[in-house]
């Protein structure tokens, strides 16, 4: 133990008090820190697995859903024009919200329907099944895409929440053993 360590205090009950409470507050800051290490990490790891999880399931729908558009090309022809012609806004739309975890605020992102489908009676001659199948398949795509940019957003600023908390209460828990 190095001298600068060490704080002069004169040996008196009054001083001894004080100590004591100082021992108390740092105690408390310590634990504080660790439980918010604790659930910062808690979180980072759930986000990390749903991330992984939506990657893998996020390959297979779009294969699903490239699929069906070839079906409904076969089916019902090119009706890429109908579409791009009767587009006046988007029906999907995404919300902003903020999610607090430990005092720490992250973004997360929640995707709403607006309107009616104006596209109900699209394929009505042909290929409406298809188009039907269609629309579903890349619903689920978007809906994955809206989770995975959420999970994704709010994934850099955890790590690095992750790594300042870790490193306050390591430091923390030095000094109280050095004490």
């Amino acid at each position: 133990m190095s001298g600068k360590d060490r704080i002069e205090i004169f040996p008196s009950r009054m001083a001894q008090t004080i100590m004591k409470a100082r021992l108390k507050g740092a105690q408390t800051g310590r634990n504080l820190l660790k439980k918010k290490s604790d659930a910062l990490t808690l979180r980072f790891r759930q986000i990390l697995k749903k991330i992984i999880e939506t990657k893998m399931l996020m390959g297979e729908v779009m294969r699903e859903a490239a699929f069906s558009l070839a079906e409904a090309k076969f089916t019902a022809g090119d009706f890429s024009t109908t579409v791009i012609q009767n587009v006046n806004k988007a029906q999907v739309k995404i919300r902003a919200k903020k999610d607090n975890v430990a005092g720490v605020t992250l973004p997360v992102f929640e995707h709403y329907h607006e309107g009616t489908d104006s596209y109900e009676l699209t394929g009505l001659a042909r290929g409406g099944e298809q188009l039907a199948k269609l629309k579903r398949n890349y619903a689920k795509a978007v809906e994955l895409l809206v989770e995975l940019a959420s999970l994704q957003s709010s994934f850099p600023g955890l790590n690095v929440l992750l790594l300042i908390s870790s490193q306050s209460w390591m430091r923390e828990s030095e000094k109280s053993s050095i004490g």
